[in-house]
């Protein structure tokens, strides 16, 4: 260490020196005194070993008091600012896991706020004026709408999983096609999620053909139920067979033993009727006669993340006492977001107009061109410079482990840049103060308005002409 850095240590502020710079400007009052103590003396060290690490050649000179109490006060401001934040999803992928998947509706929304601003009835009765269940308030609208006898919700559908799985086969076996042990987001798998609810995995078939003698042959004293999982997030092509879920039930009530079916995504409307691929219902599951039934609330029913089960109501009751179930219950801004989200469907065309995932996934492909166009004209009429605008055709996904190989018409405005690179921009557009999340083909940068909704023009456009009108 030579004396120049002997010299720059010695003038370094002492943390003293710097909370009483801070709060005499009155940043000191944005946070807890001994946080604002900690963030002195890491800023302080920070600067101390930069000095030290300086020995090797580069100079690094003491900074002033005012230069580390500036220092100090951006870093407030950023502990001030959100990190959880609202993006535009232009990437085509609907259910997008990174990006929040499904969108709330404007219904669930209200829901969402009004029962978040003061106390509700989460649990209690209004009519009697006892205490209540929070399931009561949508009970009677998952019944409705898919047939069931009975429903829970808890927070995710691996919870749904797993607590019918401990409720109703802990100690015992449940008997699974190979070819559906699939792994969910985040490499959560089917097998380990029946390991920790104390079920013993009973594998049947290959992975591309599984027969409903496979089934029965691996039917013993330590069977619990048969498991179904829809492989809603890859398909499995060529020499293949599965066993019809009727068939399954049919085998189930021949051995007495409960038939449980995962969909995963879960679906309430007919996808077909709109050129996209056969997702069973889960009208159509629960009519089969499937015992227990469940799916997520954030895929393609278009809610809030929840894990829903459904079935008969005896096996319901079952899972409703599992003390697991307290564990994993939903609060009372799921459940507001989610009653939003069911009301919906009582409309099923209100239900493709208010619910973007379904709206998203129902469109043809000439509405959506037609959005492609408004955006590309409020671009071209905004003046700016160092980029070309053009409208393309291209495909959109379902994500979200749905509809898997699905290739969705979808019509994409492509930003081509002449100032910059395309990565540049594509990180310029996640910098923004509502960040746009696009995709980068070669030198473009693709907008899917499959994805991207009119009342968020706005963003894009102003945040278009923020980025070249800094570059001009």
């Amino acid at each position: 260490m030579d004396d120049r850095q002997r010299l720059w240590l010695q003038q370094l502020p002492k943390i003293d020196e710097l909370m009483l710079l801070l709060e005499g400007q009155g940043v000191a009052d944005r946070v807890p005194k001994p946080l604002l103590k900690e963030l002195c003396r890491a800023t302080v060290e920070k600067r101390r070993q930069g000095i030290i690490a300086g020995s090797g050649g580069k100079e690094e000179p003491a900074p002033s008091l005012t230069g580390l109490a500036g220092e100090i006060t951006r870093q407030i401001d950023r502990l001030h600012t959100r990190r959880l934040r609202r993006v535009v999803n232009a990437t085509g992928v609907i259910l997008h896991t990174n990006l929040g998947r499904a969108p709330l509706s404007p219904a669930a929304r209200e829901c969402l706020l009004e029962i978040g601003c003061g106390y509700s009835n989460l649990e209690f009765d209004l009519v009697r004026g006892t205490r209540g269940l929070r399931y009561d308030h949508i009970e009677e609208l998952l019944r409705l709408l898919t047939g069931a006898e009975d429903a829970l919700v808890v927070n995710n559908n691996a919870a749904a999983v797993l607590l019918a799985l401990n409720s109703l086969a802990q100690g015992g076996e449940a008997v699974v096609s190979r070819g559906e042990l699939i792994e969910i987001g985040g490499e959560f798998r089917i097998p380990e999620v029946m390991e920790k609810g104390g079920v013993r995995l009973r594998e049947v078939g290959t992975t591309n053909r599984t027969r409903l003698r496979d089934y029965r042959e691996a039917v013993n004293p330590e069977t619990r139920l048969l498991m179904k999982i829809h492989t809603s997030n890859f398909k499995i092509v060529g020499f293949t067979e599965e066993v019809p879920l009727r068939d399954l039930v049919a085998l189930g009530r021949e051995c007495d033993l409960p038939v449980l079916n995962d969909l995963g995504s879960g679906c309430l409307i007919d996808l077909d009727r709109y050129g996209r691929q056969r997702e069973p219902t889960v009208e159509e599951v629960v009519a089969a006669g499937t015992d227990v039934v469940t799916f997520s609330g954030d895929k393609l029913l278009g809610g809030p993340q929840a894990g829903i089960i459904l079935g008969k109501k005896t096996l319901l009751e079952r899972i409703k006492r599992n003390p697991l179930n307290r564990a994993l219950r939903i609060d009372k801004l799921t459940l507001a977001a989610l009653e939003g989200t069911l009301i919906a469907y009582l409309n099923p065309r209100q239900a493709r107009s208010d619910l973007r995932v379904l709206k998203a996934l129902t469109e043809t492909r000439d509405e959506v061109r037609v959005r492609g166009k408004k955006l590309l004209r409020k671009l071209r009429a905004a003046g700016m410079k160092g980029v070309d605008f053009s409208l393309r055709e291209g495909t959109a996904a379902a994500g979200g482990g749905s509809l898997p190989g699905q290739e969705i018409p979808t019509s994409l405005v492509s930003l081509t840049p002449r100032s910059l690179s395309s990565s540049r921009l594509e990180e310029r557009l996640r910098g923004l103060k509502i960040p746009i999340i696009a995709r980068i083909d070669g030198d473009e940068i693709l907008l899917d308005m499959r994805t991207v909704a009119e009342e968020e023009f706005v963003f894009i456009v102003n945040g278009l002409r923020s980025i070249f009108l800094q570059d001009g």
